[in-house]
C-alpha cells in the first residue's frame, strides 16, 4: 500500500476520513489536505483510473488491521498431525505402545495418520499391512473417526484419523456417576 509521496500518479479519487467523496483532485492538492487535517493519503485502490485514494491516520489503519488479523487467527482452529509409523510384522508390546500414544493423541486433539511402511520383500505381504492397519482403526475408532481410509501408495499404505467432538458428553455421564458413588458411601 503506496502512502502519502510514494503515490505515482498524477491525479487522483480522494475519500475524505469520513467517506464522503471529495472528487477527482491533483496528488498535490490531495497531500495538502491530507497534511492540513494532519492524517497520511493512503491509495486504497491503485488499479482503478484515477486510483482511489483516502485520508486516514495510517498508524491506526494497521494497528487494527493487525488486531483483526490476530483475532481472526484466534478463531481459527487448528489441528496437528501425528504420524504414527507401523511396520507389516510389529510385534504386539510394540503395537500396544504405539496405540496408547495414538489414543492421548486424539484425546489432546490432534489427528493421527497412520503410515504402515513397506521394506524391501516386505512389500509381497500387502494384506498383512492392510490387517494391522484396520486393527488399529478398529483400536481407535471409540476415539476417533477415519477421515482418510486406508490407500496403498508405493511401497506404503496411508490413513487419516481426527478426534470425535462428541467425547464431552461422555464425560459428564462419568461425573453424574461419580456423584452418586458418593452418595451411597454417606
Amino acid at each position: 500500500m503506496r502512502v502519502n509521496e510514494r503515490i505515482r500518479a498524477r491525479t487522483v479519487r480522494v475519500i475524505d476520513s469520513d467517506g464522503k467523496q471529495l472528487g477527482i483532485l491533483p496528488i498535490a492538492e490531495a497531500l495538502k489536505i491530507a497534511e492540513d487535517r494532519e492524517l497520511d493519503l493512503v491509495e486504497v485502490a491503485p488499479n482503478a483510473s484515477p486510483p482511489v485514494c483516502k485520508i486516514m491516520d495510517f498508524g491506526k489503519y494497521k494497528y487494527e488491521l493487525k488486531k483483526r488479523q490476530k483475532e481472526a487467527k484466534k478463531k481459527q482452529v487448528s489441528f496437528d498431525v501425528k504420524t504414527m509409523e507401523l511396520r507389516p510384522f510389529i510385534g504386539e508390546a510394540d503395537l500396544g505402545f504405539k496405540l496408547k500414544k495414538a489414543k492421548k493423541w486424539l484425546e489432546d486433539g490432534d489427528k493421527v495418520k497412520i503410515l504402515m511402511i513397506f521394506r524391501g520383500r516386505e512389500l509381497v505381504h500387502k494384506n498383512k499391512g492392510f490387517d494391522v492397519v484396520n486393527r488399529v482403526i478398529d483400536e481407535l475408532s471409540e476415539l476417533g473417526i477415519v477421515e482418510r481410509k486406508p490407500v496403498f501408495q508405493g511401497r506404503k499404505i496411508e490413513a487419516l484419523m481426527s478426534p470425535n467432538r462428541k467425547k464431552e458428553g461422555g464425560k459428564k455421564n462419568g461425573e453424574v456417576k461419580t456423584a452418586k458413588n458418593s452418595k451411597e458411601k454417606v
